[in-house]
């Protein structure tokens, strides 16, 4: 079974990783809120969540590693030599690494985005410095990168998570109501 480690740093934004790990769940799958900072962590809107785990070197046994934006949280993440090192290590050895809103500012100092197609938070392609491609897509797949919009797009976001691990987000958009909610089509497993 595929195993993902979502990364929460003091004021990470709430709507991203918990969206990210409610359906990455849902679709059964396991998935770890790892902290950089203690057992409680204070999102950017003052919600504070208890991790499952603290950061270690048990993340690199992991499949996927996923970084929330959210200001000052992106910062804090890009600011955390263990947190490069696992994103170094991790794309090193071809495992997916993820980020969204503000928090590919962490991949570019880790080098992750050299060369790739990604996006980020609108603005953030003047701030991230990289020979990558950046888009205006919701969601952004190059290889084993992928990142994401922001708040709005983390329903997106972890659909295609769930997807390049091999679940169902169809079954997990149906059993939420994500067609009749959006007026979208059902297509498969777009």
């Amino acid at each position: 079974m595929s195993r993902v480690a979502v990364i929460l740093a003091e004021g990470f934004e709430e709507s991203e990783a918990l969206t990210i790990v409610d359906i990455i769940r849902r679709a059964g799958i396991e998935c770890s809120m790892i902290s950089t900072a203690g057992e409680k962590v204070k999102g950017c809107h003052d919600i504070v969540v208890r991790a499952d785990e603290m950061i270690s070197e048990d993340i690199l046994d992991y499949d996927m590693v996923v970084l929330p934006g959210g200001l000052p949280g992106a910062v804090n993440l890009r600011d955390d030599d263990r947190v490069i090192q696992i994103i170094e290590k991790m794309n090193h050895a071809g495992k997916f690494v993820c980020a969204m809103c503000a928090a590919p500012i962490a991949l570019a100092k880790a080098g992750v985005l050299e060369g790739k197609e990604f996006t980020a938070y609108i603005g953030y392609d003047e701030k991230i410095k990289t020979t990558g491609s950046y888009k205006e897509d919701m969601v952004v797949v190059d290889g084993n990168l992928i990142t994401s919009r922001g708040p709005a797009t983390a329903y997106a976001f972890a659909y295609k998570l769930v997807d390049v691990l091999g679940g169902d987000s169809l079954a997990v958009k149906n059993r939420m109501v994500y067609f009749n909610s959006f007026h979208e089509e059902q297509e498969g497993n777009s």
